[in-house]
């Protein structure tokens, strides 16, 4: 695995992937594009995976695209540029189709294509000093790999004000525009983390699937007939399931649940 990105697993339920380019403010390249979609593909098929933790070393959370790549896009022609674009959109994909929930953690500023790995967290926490910013107007260019994420994250409105003043804005605005969930101090960054890490290894690791799927599947479809047939479908299928069974069982016997990871 490439030095570009830093994996740990402290607990077989807990995946840590760190952007480690701290030197170039976490910014994107070739090499990172790669190690973040290997590593995401291989994060998928694991089945004791419960939560991953998507963070970054050094100062800065991601400045978006590093400068030696931009030029040698910058000699690129149209197809080369088309490949170029859909190595990005496919990792972003990938992240995004992650089963279980991520948590990102924004330590520093987080610009251009970092709002891309931002928007696909689950559970995004910030520390207060953090600046965001959709800067590719600024150079010419459009967020557009990014923007079907950073759109659903954000909202409409948002997304169409800072995209095209490619303004910086800080923490506290992403964090009313509900774009981040959770504003902390730099000293409070890894205690809020760790409270939600710990908080979604606790719930039934087949219901946090299910979960994150089932708003990825209900959010902009008519509620149908079919919809609610299918809604109905899934709570009979998960009550009816071992775990389903389990957590009834344990919540009215005021036990702890079978999946519950020991102390």
């Amino acid at each position: 695995m490439s030095n570009v990105i830093d994996v740990t697993r402290p607990t077989p339920h807990v995946a840590r992937v760190w952007l480690n380019r701290p030197d170039v403010r976490n910014a994107f390249n070739d090499d990172v594009i790669a190690a973040l979609t290997a590593t995401f593909e291989g994060l998928a098929r694991d089945e004791d995976l419960r939560v991953v933790v998507l963070g970054a070393h050094g100062k800065a959370f991601c400045a978006g695209a590093d400068l030696n790549w931009m030029k040698t896009m910058a000699g690129y022609d149209w197809d080369q540029n088309r490949a170029d674009a859909q190595k990005l959109a496919d990792m972003l994909w990938t992240l995004d189709q992650c089963p279980v929930p991520v948590i990102g953690r924004i330590q520093g500023d987080c610009y251009a294509g970092g709002m891309g790995l931002a928007a696909i967290c689950d559970v995004l926490v910030a520390v207060e000093g953090a600046t965001f910013c959709l800067s590719e107007a600024r150079l010419g260019l459009l967020p557009a790999t990014i923007s079907p994420y950073v759109a659903r994250a954000m909202g409409a409105q948002a997304s169409r004000r800072y995209m095209v003043t490619a303004e910086r804005f800080s923490a506290a605005r992403a964090h009313a525009l509900g774009f981040v969930h959770e504003l902390t101090s730099a000293e409070a960054l890894d205690e809020k983390v760790d409270e939600l890490v710990r908080t979604l290894v606790a719930n039934g690791p087949k219901a946090s699937r299910e979960c994150k799927r089932l708003v990825r599947d209900v959010v902009g479809v008519p509620i149908t007939e079919a919809l609610r047939a299918e809604t109905a479908r899934r709570i009979a299928d998960v009550r009816a399931s071992d775990e389903g069974r389990e957590g009834l069982q344990s919540f009215l016997n005021k036990r702890a649940p079978a999946w519950l990871p020991a102390d």
